[in-house]
């Protein structure tokens, strides 16, 4: 190792190039510092390169796969189109890449310095920077930890090999499983079952028969039931008894719910597993910085942490490991640091699931109502009844609002349907807002157009949905 014998100074630093890590830098350089990104890996992280867009690759080629009646009935296509693993992971790889070239064009256009290398904190104000046989010491004035998390495998999987999968595995298969197990009630689980099973795959998921899922308790029955319809078997399990892996695929004992003993022989199995922040070699304990007791990083409302020059954001951080808080939180970081006020808040982030129909949930659930003891009043329309789903073939599904009885204003809405994800954002800012049912009433919706089921279901707060079954007085009391 060749150790550079001059200290060079920088402004900001930035150690990890994934969603938060990028973000960080470009608003630090629109905001007039002078950044360095230090990268060990591939630019834009796990979500880019592993996660979030190699899954919702295949999530979209799934989603097309299913249209395939629809689209038949609209003359297109023969009925015998073939499915091809090589190519879609072909087009994978183009994505990828071609997304990875553009954040790092992204950087060069902002003058940001992009340095290869494993980093590793020297004091409160110095890193070192690994890359082969050099070795580049770094002295800064504020520095951001945003190093992302890593997948770790679940302590009752003993053994592992080629047939039991993470979530950054699992897209990587050069087939579809005959049959998949899929393992966990997590959004990224329910994204696989989905996923592979609309692509041929047989697929059983077992989730724990103590948890739940992470959604409104309609939108967990509705999904249930699609997952029905389309074969897809569900577990509830207890606990293992045994896990065998062989060249030949898995076997899976696990005890039910009622404290039986079932087996479940598959091709493959796939497990959420747990993902652990990823801070450890970069020795920030020899300097004091606090951990929260659950082991991340401790920050406060700026992304501060407890050495005034340094900064964590994203997985390392405390709350859901998704790439939106990294992005918000990697932003307000850098705002902070130039002197800003802003603000984290993620009271309003919404559980995103793309599903086959996509999901939706922001804000309160029924379920929390109930619990709270609050006074609420609940509407859902169904999207058998809007125009545009009829069209396009997407009918399963619908909108579910609850409102505040007392003030009228929502409270919580939930989608199951075509159209979820893009409508997300308008849901939490109608929730950021405070909006009241007029506020969500008034306004003028394309026709015809999914987004009108958000409207009829909140004119079904007062029985008004023009395309609802009319319903019943009792039906409208809040609960």
């Amino acid at each position: 190792m060749v150790v550079g014998e001059i200290t060079q100074e920088r402004n900001l630093i930035i150690i990890g190039g994934g969603p938060g890590g990028y973000s960080a830098a470009i608003r630090g350089a629109q905001l007039g510092l002078s950044v360095t990104l230090i990268e060990q890996a591939e630019m834009g992280g796990v979500c880019l390169n592993k996660g979030c867009i190699p899954s919702k690759i295949f999530t979209h080629a799934a989603a097309k796969r299913s249209e395939t009646v629809h689209v038949q009935n609209l003359g297109i296509g023969s009925g015998d189109d073939k499915f091809t693993v090589s190519k879609l992971l072909s087009y994978k790889k183009q994505v990828i890449d071609g997304l990875r070239t553009g954040v790092e064009a992204l950087c060069k256009q902002n003058k940001i310095e992009v340095i290869r290398g494993k980093a590793s904190f020297l004091g409160v104000d110095r890193i070192g920077v690994e890359n082969g046989h050099q070795f580049d010491i770094f002295e800064f004035k504020q520095a951001i930890i945003a190093t992302g998390s890593y997948s770790v495998m679940p302590s009752y999987v003993t053994e592992k090999g080629k047939r039991i999968l993470l979530s950054d595995e699992i897209f990587e298969l050069e087939e579809i499983p005959q049959h998949l197990i899929v393992k966990g009630q997590d959004t990224i689980a329910l994204e696989v079952a989905s996923s592979f099973a609309a692509l041929g795959a047989k697929v059983s998921i077992l989730t724990n028969h103590k948890a739940s899922l992470p959604f409104d308790e309609s939108i967990t029955k509705e999904l249930n039931r699609l997952f029905k319809r389309r074969k897809i078997k569900m577990y509830k399990a207890s606990g293992f008894t045994s896990i065998i892996e062989t060249d030949e695929g898995v076997t899976l004992t696990f005890l039910t719910d009622k404290n039986l003993e079932e087996t479940i022989q598959a091709s493959h199995l796939f497990v959420s597993g747990t993902r652990k922040p990823n801070f450890e070699s970069l020795g920030i304990s020899r300097f004091g910085i606090e951990q929260t007791d659950a082991g991340f990083v401790d920050v406060d409302k700026n992304m501060q942490t407890s050495i005034p020059s340094i900064y964590a954001i994203g997985d390392v951080t405390e709350g859901p490991m998704l790439a939106v808080k990294a992005i918000k939180q990697g932003k307000v970081a850098v705002e902070s640091i130039v002197g800003e006020n802003p603000e984290v808040d993620l009271t309003f982030l919404p559980i995103v699931a793309h599903t086959i129909p996509p999901i939706v949930s922001v804000g309160l659930t029924e379920q929390n109502a109930r619990v709270l003891g609050l006074d609420v009043r609940i509407s859902q329309f169904n999207l058998g009844g809007n125009g545009y789903a009829t069209i396009t073939g997407k009918k399963d599904g619908f909108i579910k609002v609850l409102s505040n009885s007392t003030n009228e204003i929502v409270e919580g809405i939930h989608m199951i349907g075509e159209g979820a994800i893009e409508m997300s954002a308008s849901f939490v800012q109608l929730l950021e807002m405070a909006a009241k049912e007029e506020d969500i009433k008034f306004p003028l919706y394309a026709h015809p157009g999914f987004n009108e089921g958000l409207l009829e279901a909140v004119e079904g707060l007062i029985g008004q949905a023009i395309h609802a079954v009319p319903v019943k007085k009792k039906d409208l009391l809040p609960i």
